[in-house]
């Protein structure tokens, strides 16, 4: 959203704010319309095998082997009640909970994961399953996973939404063109009704529903028997709609708009958990970032307390590592976390050979200390922008803005005269310090160009190196270490999603998890 339009939304949310908040405007008293995050919007159709891009509406559809809670990423037991581990990590053993059927009527068992794993194969998604070489058939409700290596992380990718588990004759007889997008057949606690891509998906409750994981405090049919689930790119309008009384829930809010909407008693608030983390990617190839001082002083110049409260008005985290603070691999040694340090980014830079020249700027060799910083169109990272380079030139580092809009941004990645670029990303797993610092991906989201052989041996071992979950966790503490260490980028922001509700109508239990939390929702 460009300032116009920010200015704009505003505008048309203080005309509304005069007013109660109107009763929802629907057909009976137990369904609720609910609009889609902007993380959660665009999916194509519900097909969770070829699907690239699957919104939280696939979690009430389709039910997994295990469920993941996003408070600690702790895993649970859903469709399987229980599963365990060889000590060499080549084989998997999932016990699977009896008397589940799907939309359709089939069973669940044992032959339906046979039939399910292989389905990924020449997919996009093939890498979710990549490492299981077969499935075995113990019984009717045991299934055991042959590997072709050790693979700890396979628990993360069986809790992802693209695990969800349809229903073999359904998927079989739709196709290819109609699966997803027709139909939608899977266990979970809503059944499809209708879709229409990018406006609006219908899921009425499944009356057979009995089996919910732990993470839900109802293990039955959900309270609400139907859900509306609406994308509306526009932030006024949604939030428009909110107050009029059309829709029941806001997914998503930007923080411009907090101050205004926490005024209104009638629209409560719930905080979602970090779900990822901006960061300053360094371009570490081009000569004044080669010297690893002149990065440090780069890291230590930026504040991200001050980022927190100027552009996000507090809310989330300052983020001091390159991965979300719940996770176990972001508990690293404190000596490397990437604090704020005015005083010894100047120290480095004197170090460095850059010594104070005219307006402020250091120089080094007859040459001044600019760099150019790319920034998305969004407001926030504009915004962010802004004052990064203001801190900077406090050290006398003169940062050139540029803004790109979504399009530009990617493609300009792949030429690489970047310099310092601001990147956001949504991802609870640590593989995602592979796509960004690993040297294989210099052609893609290395944005830090970071080529370095003790890394990359690092790597390795996080990635492929481990036999149990434990292993896995110390090998990736080692890993992300040695990247702050380095200072290859610099950690500013851990965003936390903030949903809004109409509480006069609404009833949220305490802790928010979702999509889980709309099976125990009440209307009041």
């Amino acid at each position: 959203m460009n300032r116009r339009e920010f200015l704009i939304s505003t505008s048309l949310l203080s005309l509304c704010m005069g007013s109660g908040l109107s009763s929802a405007a629907h057909a009976s008293e137990d369904e609720a319309v609910i609009v889609l995050g902007r993380q959660e919007s665009g999916s194509a159709g519900y097909d969770p095998v070829r699907s690239t891009s699957l919104s939280m509406v696939a979690g009430l559809i389709y039910d997994r082997l295990v469920e993941q809670d996003a408070d600690d990423q702790s895993y649970h037991p859903h469709l399987a009640e229980s599963w365990e581990t060889s000590q060499d990590g080549l084989t998997w053993t999932f016990k699977l909970r009896q008397g589940v059927t799907f939309h359709d009527g089939e069973p669940f068992n044992a032959a339906t994961i046979a039939w399910w794993i292989p389905k990924f194969t020449g997919t996009e998604n093939e890498t979710m399953t990549s490492a299981i070489e077969r499935v075995e058939v113990v019984d009717d409700h045991t299934v055991r996973f042959v590997m072709k290596r050790p693979e700890p992380n396979l628990i993360y990718n069986l809790a992802s939404v693209n695990m969800g588990i349809p229903s073999p004759k359904s998927y079989e007889a739709a196709g290819d063109a109609g699966y997803g997008v027709t139909e939608a057949i899977g266990t979970g606690p809503y059944k499809l009704e209708s879709f229409v891509a990018s406006q609006e998906t219908v899921l009425v409750a499944n009356g057979n529903y009995a089996w919910g994981s732990d993470l839900t405090g109802n293990k039955g049919v959900p309270s609400l028997k139907r859900l509306t689930m609406r994308e509306i790119p526009d932030a006024s309008t949604a939030f428009l709609e909110l107050k009029t009384g059309g829709v029941d829930m806001l997914l998503d809010i930007p923080t411009d708009f907090l101050p205004q909407l926490k005024a209104q008693p009638e629209i409560g608030f719930r905080g979602l958990p970090s779900y990822g983390v901006t960061f300053v990617a360094i371009n570490t190839q081009i000569p004044i970032f080669s010297d690893m001082r002149v990065r440090q002083a780069t890291a230590l110049a930026i504040d991200q307390g001050a980022i927190l409260k100027s552009v996000y008005g507090g809310a989330g985290k300052e983020a001091h590592q390159f991965l979300i603070s719940t996770l176990a691999e972001s508990k690293v040694d404190p000596t490397v976390e990437i604090h704020y340090n005015f005083a010894k980014a100047g120290k480095l830079l004197d170090e460095a050979g850059w010594v104070p020249g005219e307006n402020g700027i250091r120089v080094k060799d007859g040459k001044p200390l600019k760099v150019k910083l790319w920034a998305r169109a969004d407001t926030e990272y504009r915004r962010m922008a802004e004052i990064i380079q203001a801190q900077l030139k406090a050290v006398g580092m003169a940062a050139e803005i540029t803004i790109f809009d979504e399009g530009m941004y990617r493609a300009e990645f792949k030429k690489k005269d970047r310099e310092l670029v601001i990147e956001p990303y949504s991802w609870t797993n640590a593989n995602i310090l592979d796509d960004f610092f690993s040297a294989k991906n210099l052609d893609g989201w290395n944005l830090s160009l970071w080529n370095d052989p003790k890394s990359e041996e690092l790597n390795e071992r996080a990635m492929h190196g481990s036999a149990t979950w434990e292993e896995r966790v110390a090998n990736f503490r080692k890993y992300h270490e040695y990247l702050l260490a380095n200072f290859v980028g610099v950690p500013i922001h851990e965003p936390a999603q903030t949903l809004a509700f109409n509480n006069t109508r609404l009833n949220l239990p305490a802790p928010l998890r979702m999509p889980f939390t709309l099976v125990d929702m009440t209307v009041k």
